[in-house]
């Protein structure tokens, strides 16, 4: 019997597994913050045998090298990977002994990346599971455009032969990718992480699918963004990522932050609505903080944090680090008069009356595959990190208040906060989205008149 414990990162939508066979233990795709990991195995009396990669990943630094050096366990990557540190190259079908009737079979299944590689794992001679990495995911299957328009074509088709391989392994073999609801590696979303094939084979459509230009047609459909960070993952997970830095930043003072650093402002968006410093980035503290912050702000820039009193920020300092951030310099904790800037926070209601009213401006924050889902006529549209990218839209008046919505009001507030900056007055639509407010505007018009 095996045991597999599941370690999921919520913002990322990614999981890392460990594997339990006899007192034997198998790490699988470790992100950089290692100890949670070794934290289990050690929970489990285990010994870390093997740390197996699936891929270089485009999303997260690898925490592979340093949980195997920590632990004296074999380091075990993808052959075609060629990372510039010590390991065991993975070549198809070529067994790896676990012991005690474990056998890990490599499974060459690219498209997600060129040498990406799933483990099908066997105990005496069954396969029991499959860690599938970015290949086979439940009801989905990985990107294959992370690594430019020119090749995914290529790679597309190339995943749908890593798709069919991985479907002809025996219906009740257990499916463990590494990426899923919520990440930007996936293709699609669903709410399930884990699978088996034979599940997979009745309900992910894309194994309906028996052609491969199909296939690789609809992965390629309706591309999602590519957050700007992923571009530092892959190649730093080539060359080799350092450990972890403290997750205790020390305490500034307004006046003792640096004159460089970038300031992200991760308190409660409340907060951040009765006063923030001009100039800051709001980020509330969240699971995808680090994320929005990889994404918004220059790579590797210096960050101050500015938190409330007693606000715990060791969760924002360590997904900043998942993605090779490691520049967080302290945290301020009370910004006096400085805290000049401000958006308001709105509910349904009294959004609606205001986007209403003639002229009123309102901003869509949301990402471009979000607006099959509702779309309201008149809104100007610009995803959230084109505002940086792109600037504020031409269409907007600065003169009249901007209405800003997504689907939440988390990312409509971080936008508030880059509307202020460039001389905006932003009001937000907290607690809602825009197809509440689509819905909303209907029944306010009235039978017939929507």
């Amino acid at each position: 019997m095996v045991e597999i414990v599941s370690f999921r990162t919520p913002g990322p939508g990614d999981q890392s597994y460990l594997l339990v066979h006899q007192g034997r233990g198998v790490l699988v795709d470790p992100q950089r913050d290692i100890d949670r990991f070794l934290r289990a195995a050690a929970e489990r009396d285990v010994e870390l045998r093997f740390v197996l990669e699936t891929h270089l990943h485009n999303d997260y630094l690898s925490g592979a090298e340093q949980a195997a050096r920590r632990t004296g366990a074999e380091l075990v990557m993808p052959a075609a990977a060629a990372p510039a540190y010590r390991h065991t190259p993975a070549f198809h079908l070529e067994d790896i002994d676990g012991g005690n009737g474990l056998i890990l079979r490599p499974l060459h299944t690219p498209g997600h990346t060129p040498e990406h590689t799933s483990y099908l794992v066997l105990v005496e001679d069954e396969p029991v599971a499959v860690f599938s990495g970015g290949s086979l995911l439940v009801a989905s299957a990985g990107r294959t455009d992370l690594l430019g328009p020119e090749r995914a074509p290529a790679l597309a088709r190339l995943q749908y032969g890593s798709l069919r391989r991985l479907a002809a392994l025996p219906p009740q073999v257990g499916l463990y990718p590494t990426h899923g609801a919520g990440s930007f590696c996936a293709a699609g979303e669903v709410d399930r992480h884990t699978s088996t094939i034979g599940d997979e084979l009745r309900s992910n459509p894309l194994l309906a699918v028996q052609d491969a230009g199909q296939a690789a047609a609809e992965l390629l459909a309706d591309p999602m963004p590519i957050p700007a960070f992923y571009q530092h993952m892959q190649p730093a997970n080539t060359i080799g990522v350092p450990p972890m830095p403290p997750t205790t930043p020390p305490e500034l003072t307004l006046d003792a932050a640096p004159a460089d650093a970038r300031v992200v402002d991760s308190r409660p968006r409340k907060a951040q609505a009765d006063g923030f410093l001009p100039g800051s980035t709001g980020i509330e503290d969240g699971d995808d903080f680090g994320s929005w912050a990889g994404w918004l702000l220059p790579y590797q820039a210096p960050i101050v944090l500015v938190a409330e009193p007693g606000q715990d920020v060791t969760e924002p300092v360590v997904q900043l680090a998942r993605i090779g951030v490691d520049t967080v310099l302290g945290v301020v904790r009370d910004l006096g008069p400085a805290a000049t800037a401000g958006y308001e926070l709105l509910d349904l209601d009294a959004f609606t009356a205001r986007a209403a009213r003639p002229g009123a401006q309102v901003l869509d924050v949301r990402m471009p595959s979000e607006l099959k889902d509702a779309r309201l006529p008149g809104a100007v549209e610009r995803f959230l990190p084109d505002l940086v990218t792109e600037g504020v839209p031409a269409e907007l008046d600065p003169g009249r208040p901007v209405l800003v919505a997504c689907g939440s009001g988390r990312r409509a507030a971080i936008a508030a906060t880059i509307l202020a900056d460039h001389g905006y007055t932003p009001a937000v639509l907290d607690g809602a989205g825009i197809p509440d407010l689509v819905a909303a505007l209907r029944s306010s018009a009235g039978p017939g008149r929507g």
